[in-house]
């Protein structure tokens, strides 16, 4: 489910203005964390994507993806939809429930198999 996720988002990165990377990566946890201002363990690492946008703002799960996505596309409504009232604990909840169930989804070769190097 994360690669088959990451792989569309590519896929969307019109704009070029997201750079996607393995949370595996050495220094991923070391950039959140000091962005953060706090250590993050790696089970909170590990519990969603992440968004470290070039101002420094951090976030997590579903308002991450909805920034990317918005990013990536250069089109603002999916962080529009976000900010909808009540949309945005709703997205949180459907997100909590994929991420805690993302082992039943179809997906493809994780990322970190096909491409070690990078990770």
């Amino acid at each position: 489910m994360c690669t088959r996720s990451r792989d569309l988002l590519e896929r969307l990165n019109r704009t070029g203005d997201v750079r996607l990377e393995p949370l595996q990566k050495a220094d991923v946890v070391d950039r959140l964390s000091t962005a953060l201002g706090r250590r993050l363990s790696q089970d909170e690492l590990m519990a969603s994507i992440w968004w470290l946008g070039d101002d420094g703002r951090v976030c997590a799960a579903a308002e991450a993806a909805a920034v990317a996505a918005a990013v990536a596309t250069g089109v603002p409504v999916p962080r529009w939809l976000y900010r909808v009232p009540g949309a945005g604990p709703l997205s949180e909840t459907a997100y909590r429930w994929v991420a805690a169930n993302r082992g039943r989804f179809p997906g493809t070769t994780p990322y970190c198999e096909r491409e070690p190097a990078n990770c």
